[in-house]
């Protein structure tokens, strides 16, 4: 299989979105999850480079290390706090933490799993633990962080989801992924109808992303669908796609960082939709 296919690409400093926004500084808190690999680390470190304090979670330490030697040598700050998801006590001594690292303004939810099988084979442990990561824990972090937005002297607060192409459409073999991702689309609503307009909430949908997560995956899908891996690339993955290549997971953390600025305080429940229009021009 070709490299090229399967190589999550590193982030170079000249392809993040660096915004002059006043609220971008050192004295304000950025989470987020799943920080030590893929659209997480590429998000904290966007972030960070874009002069936030920034709050890493996962339960992958030695991801979390490299994550902040990345963000430190761009320039930019990354705390890693060793967290599971899946423990509601971690999750809430993890908020307090980076509370006390300054004013907590922002919370990206990106942490996520998946699992490969047919509906009438999903384990259904599985799905729960899936459905744990995936949507009880945003959830219960947006519960615990909206406090802390209200506390601020402005009472602004953004909460940023990971959604997916798999918050529009459904594809086979992914009952709890799918269900979780239109959950988090939800999940967005729900905290912008609350929020008044100064707590937003957004989410962020794209195709098929060059992360660890999503690569591999290639394996399963090509034995479920008896295909090459290559397939699975190319006519799976980027087949209904007008681009026929995977993103890069910095080309998802700049959307974050759009949708957590200031330019984007009319985003208010709203879903960015970065899909090489897979979705909307779906057909040959």
């Amino acid at each position: 299989m070709e490299e090229s296919l399967v190589r999550e690409p590193p982030t170079e400093r000249d392809e993040i979105l660096v915004l002059d926004d006043p609220a971008f500084n050192p004295a304000n808190v950025a989470i987020v999850t799943g920080a030590a690999s893929g659209i997480g680390r590429a998000t904290a470190v966007a972030l960070a480079a874009n002069g936030l304090t920034v709050v890493g979670l996962d339960v992958d330490p030695k991801g979390g290390e490299q994550t902040r030697a990345i963000a430190e040598g761009l320039g930019g700050k990354v705390e890693f706090i060793d967290c599971d998801l899946c423990s509601d006590e971690q999750v809430r001594a993890a908020v307090e933490e980076a509370a006390g690292l300054g004013r907590l303004r922002y919370l990206v939810n990106i942490a996520g799993v998946q699992h490969i099988d047919f509906i009438e084979d999903f384990p259904m442990d599985v799905f729960d633990k899936m459905q744990r990561i995936m949507l009880r824990a945003p959830v219960l972090l947006t519960k615990l962080c909206i406090p802390h937005f209200k506390a601020n002297p402005d009472g602004v607060g953004v909460v940023g989801n990971m959604a997916s192409i798999h918050a529009h459409v459904c594809t086979v073999a992914k009952v709890s992924y799918n269900i979780a991702k239109f959950a988090m689309r939800a999940l967005a609503q729900s905290i912008a109808a609350e929020g008044g307009g100064k707590i937003r909430a957004f989410t962020v949908s794209t195709g098929f992303v060059a992360t660890p997560l999503a690569l591999g995956q290639i394996p399963a899908q090509a034995a479920k669908r008896g295909i090459s891996p290559e397939e699975v690339v190319r006519e799976v993955m980027c087949g209904h796609s007008r681009l026929k290549e995977l993103m890069k997971p910095i080309e998802v953390a700049n959307l974050f960082v759009f949708g957590l600025s200031r330019f984007a305080r009319f985003l208010i429940g709203g879903d960015l939709l970065f899909d090489g229009g897979l979705v909307l021009t779906y057909g040959d």
